[in-house]
Formats: C-alpha cells, structure tokens, sequence
C-alpha cells in the first residue's frame, strides 16, 4: 500500500498542468469548429478573419479559455512542487499548507471562468447565432477537466502531506 501512496502523492499533482492544457486543446476545438460554423453561416456577409484564421469572437474566446488554463496549468505545478515539499516531512510544512490553501482562490476562479463558458458568453456577447450554434454540444461540460484537475491535486497533496507527516513522526 506505501507503493500506491507514493504513486498517488506523486502522479495526482502532476495531473493539474496536463489537465489544463487537454481543457485548453478541447476548446480549441470547439472554438474553430465555432469559427468555421460562424462564416459560412448566412450572417457573416464578407467579415474579416485575423491572420489566425480566428473571428473576433473566436480569437476573444480562445484567450479567455487559454488565460483561465494557463493559471490552472501554473497553480498545477507550483501544487505539484508544494505536494513533493510536503513529501519530505521536516520543517516548513505549516506554510506549505497554508500557502496551498490561499492558491486555491486563483484556482477557483479560473474555473469560475471557465464555469461560465467564455465561448457560449461571448458569442451572446457579439451577437453571433451562428458561432454559438457551431459550438459542440460537448463544449460546456469542458470545464470539468479543470474541476479533475484540482480535485486530483488536492488528493494528491493531502496524501503527500499524510506522507511526510508519517516520515517526520518516524524520525522523531
């Protein structure tokens, strides 16, 4: 069973960054599906595309979404650095915890962002029928990528900090 601990207070913290960037790739997805769907549809009449090919309802859209995995991705792994510090048992563990504990703020709105869809609001937002019909029907039940995320990372620290809780009573 310490061999499944390791593991868990190992991979689980890991799995933040690699979480937030698959969110990020999927949305991607339904973000230039959106796209395509919005200028062939009958309201588009000639508009401009940016050099990425992206609308601007589209390019808006991508860099909420790419703002909100980019701050879960960043809060993975300074998560996956606290739960290997917290692992070792000794000294600092407190301000780890509680350092841990504050960075669940960011954490939590960046998937309050992508909780409230960024793609499907814009396109309210712009007034584009035909971008918020091209999205997949899967496109909202995204953000619950980002939801594992921090639910894998917060089982992943907690065993971590259970470990090195083990490891300073043996030393002492």
């Amino acid at each position: 069973m310490a061999g499944k601990r390791w593991l868990i207070a190992v991979v689980l913290p890991a799995l933040g960054p690699v979480l937030a960037a698959a969110y990020a790739v999927v949305n991607l997805v339904a973000i230039e599906a959106a796209v395509k769907a919005q200028i062939t549809g009958p309201e588009w009449a000639g508009g401009r595309l940016a050099a990425d090919g992206m609308t601007a309802v589209g390019r808006d859209s991508w860099r909420l979404v790419l703002a909100a995995a980019a701050v879960v991705g960043t809060l993975g792994v300074v998560y996956a650095v606290i739960g290997a510090l917290l692992r070792r048992g000794g000294r600092g563990r407190t301000p780890l915890l509680v350092l841990s504990g504050v960075l669940i703020v960011p954490y939590a709105l960046a998937v309050l962002v992508a909780l409230i869809n960024p793609a499907k609001a814009l396109a309210g937002l712009y007034d584009t029928p035909d971008f918020a019909g091209g999205l997949p029907a899967w496109q909202p039940a995204t953000v619950l990528v980002l939801v594992a995320a921090g639910l894998a990372q917060a089982a992943g620290v907690a065993t971590a900090a259970a470990q090195g809780r083990r490891a300073a009573n043996a030393r002492s």
